[in-house]
């Protein structure tokens, strides 16, 4: 009840008193849903304690695209916000143009170094120099299920492979149920692809493809075998899946009227913020054909270069991301694992206990790989050429032997 009370007076003084510049951050940021707003606060709350105050600037859509709209038309007008969630190559593209602020003093500091996995390294420095902050690892290869539906089913293991995963959504259908939880948007397509594809091709080939962007591989018997696995999915979803967002979707299976959902991890936070229990109310499973694999996205704030009177509480909220507190609070409500590896599982749940073995398994064993849907594996331009051509072929727009090589064709032009 203190607790609260504090809370309540910080949040009318905020009210009553405009914050300076130099006790506050503007944070851009796409967290918007139910489970994203309860992990936010939780950042909110770790700044509020050091006296900086938090300028919410949320962006709705649950991806970067509209944000980074947004943060273009702010940065042309010479008034950057101090923070701003941010994936993958949207960071070292920024970081290029020479945007983003210098934080190795914090991280040097901190020995962010010694606990930041490489491969989010690659994402958060530019030129050998830290200019974001890494909040977690999220991984895109998930599938979130119905334990009422499973029981039903009799169902108590993960298949064997993805003809098996899509068994399930049929006998659920027969059931009388929604086989497939999916949302209609190219960003979730695409998510679900990564998965299809290195269930179809193997990581070897996923790399080829997403990340060498080898032609022979992209335009390829395999890659139109994927597309037809994908299709195969498509027949399993319910007729209003267009434009739905992912945690309507993720609704659906929390509300038992949906099997299962392929999602990242972030979709475990719904399940949280809908007080469910991780193996009962729902189970957590690699998607059948990429055990041993984690596809990888990181949540970072990316923290642009403003006034000298704002770089000190721009300090502190990098600092406050990468906290060893900050990052198990903030990730149990996420749904993710942290951005540190020095951190223990202890307080995280079954499916978080998993996400954190399973990250820390394939950074050793190198199969720890970009998502290619989140920004991951190549640069924005080539995602979007991969992506259009995957919601195109998911919504009956061309075969698969016509997306292949217009995935071929548009990636070679977006390479130049």
């Amino acid at each position: 009840m203190k607790k609260l009370m504090t809370l309540a007076l910080l949040s009318a003084t905020a009210l009553t008193a405009p914050a300076k510049a130099e006790d506050s951050v503007e944070v851009l940021h796409w967290w918007t849903s139910g489970g994203e707003a309860a992990a936010v606060s939780v950042l909110k709350d770790a700044l509020q304690a050091k006296g900086v105050t938090w300028n919410d600037m949320p962006v709705a859509g649950g991806s970067g695209e509209a944000a980074m709209t947004v943060v273009r038309s702010r940065v042309t007008a010479g008034n950057p916000p101090t923070s701003v969630q941010m994936l993958g190559y949207d960071i070292l593209e920024w970081a290029d143009q020479g945007a983003l602020s210098n934080l190795d003093a914090t991280a040097k500091a901190e020995g962010w170094d010694d606990v930041v996995p490489q491969a989010l390294q690659f994402f958060a420095k530019s030129d050998g120099h830290w200019v974001s902050a890494p909040v977690n690892v999220h991984s895109t290869n998930w599938v979130w299920t119905s334990g009422k539906i499973m029981e039903e089913l009799g169902v108590t293991e993960a298949p064997a492979d993805f003809a098996g995963l899509l068994d399930i959504a049929k006998r659920a259908q027969d059931a009388g149920y929604i086989g497939i939880a999916h949302g209609g948007q190219p960003w979730q397509e695409a998510t679900v692809f990564d998965s299809v594809a290195i269930a179809t091709g193997g990581l070897d080939w996923y790399k080829k493809v997403f990340v060498e962007l080898d032609q022979d591989a992209i335009n390829s018997p395999t890659m139109i075998e994927a597309l037809n696995n994908l299709g195969e999915y498509r027949a399993l979803v319910d007729d209003n899946f267009s434009g739905r967002d992912w945690n309507l979707a993720t609704a659906m299976v929390i509300n038992d009227q949906a099997a299962f959902q392929i999602m990242g991890d972030w979709a475990k936070g719904e399940f949280v913020n809908a007080g469910e229990v991780a193996g009962e109310d729902f189970q957590c499973w690699r998607v059948p054909g990429t055990e041993g694999v984690v596809t990888f996205n990181a949540d970072q704030f990316a923290m642009f270069n403003v006034g000298d009177d704002r770089k000190n509480a721009q300090a502190e909220m990098a600092s406050s991301v990468m906290s060893p507190e900050f990052q198990v609070a903030f990730n149990i409500v996420k749904g993710s694992a942290p951005a540190r590896i020095d951190v223990s599982d202890a307080e995280f749940d079954a499916c978080g206990k998993k996400g954190m073995a399973d990250l820390k398994a394939a950074n050793a064993g190198g199969t720890l790989v970009g998502s290619q849907a989140q920004g991951h594996a190549n640069r924005p331009a080539v995602k979007t050429a991969f992506s259009d051509a995957i919601t195109a072929f998911f919504n009956g727009e061309l075969t698969a032997e016509e997306a292949a090589e217009e995935m071929a064709d548009t990636v070679a032009i977006a390479q130049q």
